[in-house]
């Protein structure tokens, strides 16, 4: 049994931890809150992710520390450089394999479907921050004083998804759902739980190390075509759907700062935004969860 400490309580590092946990590792959850899933192989510490000495003596004798945080939006410039920092220091005084959860926002606008090769090219500040992290960590990896590796998954079905955040009720009520996204663009959603396998996976395989992995991940899908599943799977009629006109969706942004955001983000949806996660599937053999289990998931945090 060997330690693993996950940073983050969210969906991500729960998920994760409850899989680490079912394979009969020890793991230690740990966030501001000290909260995190109820299981006895997990223990929940209440600490500030931003505390070097802390995360330090928390990560010692751990096999991996998974950077599994997720600062509100709006805060990212503020909040993610010193929780950043301090998890590189952490990881380089307790030996433990540094695992990031990462995205595509260092990518920026693409062209073609997004591999690991990619160019990190985003250049608004808070896209180029995940870039910037990623850097940083690979500059210590080669410079031996870490060993670190990243994931890379695309928008989340179960959690933290376009359904919690706004089409889940109205459609599983039969009532129109409003969409700030085009609703006929192609999309790549990414389950929660192919996050946790691939970094679980990452963090314990000698292969995934130095470099970055896509998410095992389904087809992509349009708006229009997730919540179709989306509705099928929850039982209820045909999605009614319409689309958030962009005035609106910017008068809306003065009073909600994560709506205002989504500016920096549209044009993830603008075309087609496709996550090619080939090659995890090639080399570690993980297969994506099927998008109607996903989506099954997704209903259950909605009733």
């Amino acid at each position: 049994m060997s330690l693993h400490v996950v940073v983050g309580s969210g969906p991500v590092g729960s998920t994760t931890a409850l899989l680490l946990a079912a394979r009969g590792e020890r793991v230690r959850v740990v966030s501001r809150s000290g909260g995190g899933p109820d299981d006895p192989n997990v223990e929940r510490v209440a600490a500030n992710a931003t505390d070097a000495g802390v995360l330090s003596g928390l990560a010692e004798g751990a096999v991996a520390l998974y950077n599994c945080v997720n600062p509100a939006y709006h805060r990212w410039l503020t909040d993610w450089p010193p929780i950043a920092s301090a998890l590189l220091t952490a990881a380089e005084r307790s030996g433990a394999v540094y695992v990031m959860t990462g995205s595509l926002y260092g990518y920026g606008p693409v062209d073609g479907p997004m591999t690991a090769a990619t160019p990190l090219a985003a250049t608004h500040p808070k896209l180029k921050l995940k870039a910037d992290m990623w850097r940083d960590a690979l500059a210590a990896h080669e410079a031996g004083r870490i060993r670190a590796t990243e994931v890379r998954g695309s928008d989340y079905v179960e959690a933290n998804s376009i359904f919690t955040f706004g089409l889940g009720k109205p459609l599983l009520a039969g009532r129109r759902a409003w969409s700030p996204a085009p609703l006929d663009v192609e999309h790549s959603w990414t389950s929660i739980a192919d996050v946790a396998a691939m970094l679980t996976t990452a963090a314990t395989d000698e292969r995934a190390w130095g470099r970055a992995w896509p998410v095992p991940t389904e087809p992509p899908m349009t708006v229009r075509e997730i919540a179709t599943r989306f509705t099928a799977v929850a039982g209820v009629g045909a999605p009614k759907l319409g689309r958030i006109p962009s005035p609106a969706l910017r008068a809306i942004g003065l009073f909600s700062p994560m709506v205002k955001e989504l500016r920096t983000t549209a044009y993830q949806f603008a075309r087609p935004f496709v996550l090619d996660s080939a090659e995890s599937t090639g080399v570690f053999g993980l297969k994506p969860r099927p998008i109607d289990d996903s989506l099954r998931e997704a209903v259950r945090s909605l009733t």
